[in-house]
């Protein structure tokens, strides 16, 4: 089932999560809107799969 995944792949997944957040608000405020985005790109989970599951 795919509910039911092995802890390497969980922490993977985990991992990718925590990098796809969106910048906090006081970067933006503090660099003048030059920094908007993440250095890592923004992935949504349904339409982007991850390279190594």
């Amino acid at each position: 089932m795919a509910r039911n995944k092995d802890l390497p792949s969980k922490l993977r997944r985990a991992k990718s999560m925590k990098q796809s957040r969106s910048v906090p608000n006081w970067v933006v405020r503090r660099t003048g809107g030059k920094v908007k985005s993440s250095p890592n790109s923004r992935r949504e989970w349904r339409n982007s799969r991850l390279k190594r599951d």
